[in-house]
């Protein structure tokens, strides 16, 4: 059956075209987005930062001016440093264990896990620590069968079946099997 050619759902300029407008489209939001940052910030720093008012001060006034400034900035030159220090050693802490990771990786092999039989005793005491000395046979609550007594039970007849089948036939011998199914009973 010769393949028909599927055409495709749409042309390839309305594509082109479809896929400017997304781009014109993703610009647009990334210039927006832009320019709330800015908008952000600047009405952010004029939150926090007051105008300065030096007009009309004296020069008192202003060196007090300038040593308070450079108070605050020290402090916060100082909790940046804080701040990159712990960076800085996070980042190598980072490292050393990666580093350690990998060393661990490289130099053993998983064994192939094989099953290993563990008495109760010994799983109890991996279980709850060397301290506590608690042993438990599990086999003491099981039923105990006594093997003599199934052997009697089965009767082994190996006989011809022909024979067996023969005189089973009729009434009669739906009496002796009814008769024989009575009998080890009443003994």
């Amino acid at each position: 059956m010769p393949e028909v050619e599927r055409k495709p759902k749409i042309t390839a300029s309305r594509k082109l075209l479809l896929k400017s407008l997304m781009l014109a489209k993703a610009k647009e939001c990334w210039e927006q987005e832009n320019e709330e940052r800015e908008a952000e910030k600047v009405r952010y720093l004029a939150e926090r930062i007051p105008t300065l008012q030096t007009r009309g001060l004296s020069l008192s006034a202003l060196q007090d001016l300038c040593r308070e400034l450079h108070a605050k900035v020290e402090v916060v030159d100082e909790e940046r440093y804080d701040i990159e220090a712990k960076c800085l050693h996070n980042t190598r802490e980072i490292k050393d264990l990666k580093l350690k990771v990998l060393d661990l990786r490289g130099k053993f092999k998983r064994p192939p896990l094989r099953r290993v039989r563990v008495s109760a005793d010994a799983m109890l005491r991996a279980l709850l620590g060397s301290k506590h000395k608690v042993s438990m046979d599990l086999r003491a609550n099981l039923k105990s069968v006594k093997k003599e007594d199934t052997e009697k039970e089965r009767p082994v007849e190996v006989g011809d079946w022909r024979k067996n089948v023969e005189a089973m036939s009729g009434m009669e011998g739906r009496k002796k099997m009814f008769d024989a199914a009575k009998s080890p009973t009443s003994q």
